[in-house]
């Protein structure tokens, strides 16, 4: 009986939260034709409207255990399902997210993600693509905006600890900013095809300084956005 309560939750999700993301992805690309300014709140809603299909529709409640980080600073955030991913706008102020660059590719989605300032990842593309990947980086820096990665590169399932993808230390050199790394088990719950009610849980790490070792950050790094992972 559970596990037909949960698909059909999970079913009403889909439907009301797609459903309303394409919607607000049209709004988006209004936006940005009628005001560009315009773009962010529509944005927020996205995220917001998340959160509460997530809440009221599986029944998954969401927990922060620290304080957010405000400004221009590298978030490293565990990366176990599209939860994290889909509420980083609501969960951060105007963050500038690295993104796979197929992501970009998605009608609509991908040119509104461009405008309002994410940047795009290719991993194997060669010199050149890194320096502008680099170059959009320090301008979302200076405008304030905090940076955030998922080190690991792709979703992982809970409970596993693989090692940070060799960019992030790149990154971590060459922008020469702290870094707050924080922790989420969305995966338990969020990351199957019938999602599970319960809670899902961010632990936001203690920051760590700019200039370290490759070796000491990554480490660091690792072990904070694992915490969760018991």
């Amino acid at each position: 009986m559970n596990t037909l309560v949960a698909a059909l939750r999970s079913l009403a999700f889909y439907l009301l939260f797609y459903g309303g993301s394409a919607l607000l992805v049209i709004a988006s690309v209004a936006a940005i034709l009628a005001r560009r300014q315009w773009l962010r709140p529509v944005v927020a809603r996205w995220g917001t409207w998340h959160l509460w299909c997530v809440r009221n529709l599986l029944g998954i409640a969401v927990v922060l255990d620290g304080e957010l980080p405000q400004g221009p600073v590298l978030i490293a955030v565990k990366h176990e399902s599209f939860f994290e991913a889909i509420d980083t706008p609501r969960l951060f102020t105007y963050p500038a997210v690295f993104a796979k660059q197929e992501l970009f590719r998605i009608p609509g989605w991908g040119y509104s993600a461009l405008t309002y300032g994410l940047i795009p990842v290719a991993r194997e593309e060669g010199a050149k693509t890194l320096r502008a990947m680099l170059a959009l980086a320090k301008q979302r820096v200076d405008e304030g905006r905090p940076l955030v990665i998922f080190p690991e590169g792709t979703r992982v399932p809970h409970g596993t600890r693989p090692p940070l993808q060799a960019g992030f230390a790149g990154l971590y050199k060459l922008l020469k900013l702290p870094v707050v790394p924080i922790a989420v088990d969305s995966g338990r719950l969020y990351h199957h095809a019938v999602k599970r009610p319960g809670r899902i849980t961010y632990k936001v790490g203690e920051t760590i300084p700019a200039g370290l070792p490759r070796e000491e950050v990554e480490a660091r790094v690792h072990a904070a956005i694992n915490v969760l992972n018991g």
